[in-house]
């Protein structure tokens, strides 16, 4: 393997470098006459944060109340960026469904697809532990949950048609009838032309084996233009077929099947896109001054879709998604504190004229990738 290098035109600022990769080649194709930026689907959630910082859960007696899950906080994040949301879940038909529903319409997320559970069931719960600003743990509450009571049914053609992007989230894929509900919208998303996004969102309740996740995980990932995921998400997609722990070897899986772009993820080390060209771009995180350890990847997800469908470069799309990921594990909350993109754009500016660029091309590897 080469070592990576610096893009040799040190002029040139990233957009400018990133606008001549998109003249050669536009990645993903988004339908710019369709009405929704972005439907969703997966969980709706609740999250408590701890007042009492920088201590264990069990000493914590003092909780702020947000909306939570990874898809329903993307859908925030790409509401206050400016686009046109729709959502596909059930919630559960109480206070806890009053309140994520009603939150979602007052950020204008169109909730004509959210439903009703009439057994029981309700949303998931969340206890978040701050430990100190790079240590943070998570504690769930997934049985019974109304998200995995999604149906086949809820899933109208006509709704998914009206997207650019369907985004399916991994943890939809746990249980049925959830998961047969998240592969019926993967297929007529493909049928009428709709860009698809997996973001992998692996969590461990809930899931009966590490050869179930394989499946399911591969089963969306192969049919995807676009997946997001971590080191340890990639490596659970790919069991079944061959675990290798190298990025370049998974992006080039995956790209096999037809996805445009894999985004690896690696915490406080950066990411990597890897586009169906062969090309890698690396972005460093943005130097900040973090409150807790998680929520960044639901504001990058936000910012890095966000940017693709308004026609950004890769590079650009990068820079996006780390800065909003970086201003997400500064704040208290990760839905809540979702920026605008003036916001993101400011923050970026003021980050660059003291840091510099964060984002590199990287030179494809002598495998021709």
């Amino acid at each position: 393997m080469r070592k990576s290098k610096v893009h040799a035109e040190m002029g040139k600022t990233s957009a400018e470098r990133g606008e001549e990769v998109c003249v050669q080649m536009q990645y993903i194709s988004f339908d710019q006459t369709r009405e929704y930026d972005l439907i969703l689907l997966g969980r709706v959630a609740i999250d408590f944060n701890p007042v009492d910082l920088n201590r264990p859960l069990e000493e914590s007696g003092n909780f702020n109340k947000y909306l939570g899950g990874s898809p329903a906080n993307i859908a925030v994040g790409m509401a206050r960026l400016g686009k046109k949301v729709g959502f596909i879940a059930r919630v559960s038909d109480d206070q806890f469904g009053d309140y994520v529903t009603h939150y979602f319409q007052k950020e204008g997320i169109d909730t004509s697809h959210i439903s009703r559970c009439g057994g029981g069931e309700n949303l998931g719960l969340t206890f978040t532990e701050i430990l100190s600003p790079s240590e943070s743990r998570i504690l769930m509450y997934r049985d019974g949950v109304a998200d995995l009571k999604l149906e086949p049914g809820d899933v109208d053609e006509d709704y998914i048609k009206r997207a650019k992007a369907l985004l399916i989230s991994g943890t939809a894929l746990a249980a049925s009838p959830s998961r047969e509900a998240a592969l019926k919208a993967v297929m007529l998303a493909r049928k009428n032309g709709v860009a698809v996004i997996f973001d992998i969102d692996y969590r461990a309740y809930t899931w009966k084996s590490m050869d179930e996740i394989s499946v399911y995980y591969s089963l969306v990932a192969k049919e995807s233009d676009l997946i997001l995921g971590s080191r340890e998400e990639f490596d659970l997609t790919e069991r079944i077929l061959g675990v290798c722990g190298d990025d370049s070897e998974s992006a080039g899986r995956w790209q096999s099947y037809g996805c445009k772009i894999v985004v690896i993820k690696h915490g406080k080390e950066g990411s990597t896109a890897y586009t169906c060209d062969g090309r890698r771009y690396a972005v460093k995180p943005f130097p900040t001054n973090a409150l807790k350890g998680f929520g960044g990847g639901d504001g990058y997800a936000s910012s890095f879709i966000r940017a693709l469908i308004d026609g950004c470069s890769v590079p650009e799309a990068l820079e996006y998604g780390s800065a909003s990921a970086s201003m997400l594990i500064s704040a208290h909350s990760c839905s809540a504190a979702m920026p605008t993109l003036e916001e993101v754009e400011a923050f970026i500016r003021e980050e660059k004229e003291k840091y510099g660029e964060m984002v590199v091309l990287q030179e494809p590897e002598e495998n021709g990738r």
